[in-house]
């Protein structure tokens, strides 16, 4: 009758111990699913390895026309398609013509600079990261000048079909290739 109680503690404690550590888990694993829905474009930089075939691993940036140049395969468009989807792509034209079983691995290598303009102190484009806020975006261009709004703050995003400006507010996140205007204020 002991042995049945402490097994039965023992199951308690691993199953709560489950439940205490799961939401992290869960968290992780959304990370990478997001990392592996982001969709390329022009200017992302990839690397694509082929598991032992050294001659197709390939180190290339999206051109201006959305693609990128594969050893056999030839151009391949890729604006708009996510990690996942290439892998799938380069998996499904490499298997059968080329090679039997191809193990394919993508990863992102440097991502699409966004845009930062208006009342700030150093207009340009920067590397994007991933996490990045309005506020972090402004503070990597220097930060606000003396005469800018930090209410009229705009931001086009990348893949918006409209190319319309959308006001933010500082903790608005921003994308890869995002062009973010900070207006001057009159007061």
């Amino acid at each position: 009758m002991l042995l049945n109680k402490k097994k039965i503690i023992n199951i308690v404690l691993i199953l709560g111990f489950c439940l205490v550590t799961e939401p992290s888990q869960v968290s992780a694993e959304n990370d990478v699913a997001d990392s592996k829905q982001y969709l390329l474009g022009t200017g992302d930089m990839v690397r694509i390895q082929v598991y032992d075939e050294q001659d197709l691993y390939l180190e290339t940036r999206v051109s201006d026309t959305g693609t990128i140049s594969y050893p056999f395969l030839g151009e391949l468009a890729v604006k708009g398609i996510s990690l996942a989807k290439l892998e799938a792509l380069i998996t499904s034209r490499l298997k059968g013509d080329y090679l039997i079983n191809p193990k394919v691995s993508i990863d992102m290598i440097e991502y699409r600079q966004f845009y930062v303009n208006g009342e700030i102190e150093s207009a340009g484009g920067f590397p994007y990261q991933p996490g990045l806020t309005v506020r972090k975006a402004i503070s990597i261009a220097g930060g606000f000048k003396e005469r800018a709004s930090k209410d009229k703050i705009y931001i086009i995003h990348d893949d918006s079909t409209t190319s319309e400006a959308i006001k933010v507010t500082l903790d608005h996140a921003v994308r890869p290739g995002d062009i973010i205007t900070v207006e001057q204020s009159f007061f």
